[in-house]
C-alpha cells in the first residue's frame, strides 16, 4: 500500500482483508481516518499502515 496517497474504500478492504461495510463502520467510529472529496470517502496509505500497527500493539 505504497504506491498511492489516497485510497477508495473497496481498496482497503481488500488490502485488510475485510468488508467495504466493515471499512465504513471503522470509519464511522474513528477508528481509521478519512478524507472527504465531493462526496467520496478516501484513506490514506499512511493511516491503514497506522491502524494496523496500533492493532499489533494492543494484541501484544
Amino acid at each position: 500500500m505504497n504506491d498511492k496517497y489516497l485510497y477508495r474504500v473497496p481498496e482497503v478492504a481488500e488490502y485488510l482483508s475485510l468488508s467495504r461495510s466493515k471499512v465504513y463502520v471503522l470509519l464511522q467510529t474513528g477508528a481509521l481516518p478519512s478524507v472527504r472529496i465531493d462526496g467520496s470517502r478516501r484513506i490514506r496509505g499512511e493511516d491503514v499502515r497506522a491502524f494496523v500497527a496500533a492493532l499489533m500493539t494492543d494484541a501484544a
